[in-house]
């Protein structure tokens, strides 16, 4: 137990220096000239969006960036969503409306709806964003310019998270406590293994060429993580990727409650960890279980190290995802139970092999 106790404090210096590592590499989308022009294709998959889709359209019409189209595709929305794009599509044609009649067998909605797009899109770049993120100032252009500057053919960028209920406090900020403490996301960029690779398909930016050769959403076309896989085959494929944290230019309120949470994050926390539930499970014990042999076999200096560290992992990754330090701390621990309940209901899920979403079932 002696040995497990010392393995649990530098497993977690670990993680506090690769928190702090991300935080002062300012993993973000840096001021770069945006003096590009490139065509850029914004690509929305939107199935009943009609409380986000107005944000959405009203802060790409308000880019900085303008040589841009924007293509949206409905899957199937009940909801006033097709007829709200529609009103902008009489102020702007840069917008345009493609609708699916189905959902073809051996495809998700989304991976189908990115796929179609990219069909029709025309742009030197294609990005694809979710209904849900809010854009402000240039992030678009920066994007651009970023991707040219260091060859990227794929950037993609986890967006700043806007965390109001009690229920958000308690699960989202898990998303970024595990991929800021554990992936030093500079060697996304960096490296070359295909196992330091990470991505959001909130807010994907490809090179059209290498996109439409490779047809990277019909290769996922049943996999609900497609994001991660895509950011892993690409580096697989020797192609250049980087993975970000937003800023205030890009930001996302994925879930308005505790529930939403649970359904969202338990469907991809295991790919955080390769698909191997194992590794999250040990991930889970050791992160909230492991102060007890720290605290039993240790003496006490170990013991302030270890709390040291876990305290400072908790304010780096806070810093570097731009959330709040006080709530990440006070709610340590129904953060970790939380966690704890998406790994457990990850496992269920992937043991009936079926999950719901929007509206769907996934099996």
């Amino acid at each position: 137990m002696i040995l497990l106790a010392y393995i649990i404090i530098a497993f977690t210096l670990i993680q506090m220096l690769v928190s702090f590592l991300n935080m002062i590499t300012a993993a973000s989308l840096p001021k770069v000239k945006t003096s590009y022009t490139a065509f850029v294709s914004v690509l929305v998959p939107v199935r009943n969006e009609e409380k986000n889709i107005r944000n959405i359209l009203n802060d790409l019409l308000d880019q900085d960036y303008k040589n841009i189209e924007i293509l949206i595709f409905d899957d199937q929305s009940d909801d006033r969503t097709v007829e709200i794009i529609k009103e902008y599509m009489e102020k702007d044609t840069r917008i345009q409306l493609l609708h699916s009649d189905f959902l073809p067998v051996g495809w998700l909605g989304k991976n189908h709806a990115c796929h179609s797009l990219s069909k029709k899109a025309k742009g030197d770049y294609l990005l694809f964003i979710d209904a849900d993120v809010r854009l402000s100032g240039n992030p678009i252009g920066k994007a651009v310019a970023f991707s040219k500057k260091y060859n990227l053919s794929l950037i993609s960028v986890f967006p700043k998270q806007i965390i109001l209920t009690a229920g958000e406090k308690i699960t989202v900020p898990n998303m970024n406590y595990i991929l800021v403490s554990l992936l030093p996301l500079i060697f996304v960029r960096k490296l070359r293994f295909p196992s330091m690779a990470a991505a959001n398909g909130q807010f994907m930016l490809f090179r059209a060429n290498e996109y439409n050769s490779i047809e990277p959403h019909q290769l996922m076309r049943n996999n609900k993580v497609e994001d991660i896989l895509i950011a892993r085959y690409y580096k697989k494929k020797r192609l250049r990727i980087a993975c970000l944290l937003g800023n205030t230019e890009i930001v996302c309120r994925m879930y308005s409650n505790f529930k939403d949470a649970t359904e969202g994050f338990s469907k991809n926390v295991i790919e955080f960890f390769g698909n191997s539930f194992i590794s999250a499970l040990i991930f889970w014990l050791v992160t909230t279980l492991g102060f007890i042999p720290v605290f039993l076999y240790l003496p006490l200096k170990f013991q302030i190290l270890y709390i040291i560290f876990y305290v400072m992992t908790r304010v780096f990754v806070s810093v570097a995802s731009r959330q709040n330090i006080f709530y990440n701390l006070i709610f340590v621990i129904p953060l970790q139970v939380s966690l704890g309940i998406f790994i457990y209901k990850a496992f269920i899920n992937k043991f009936f092999r079926k999950y719901q979403w929007k509206g769907r079932s996934i099996t």
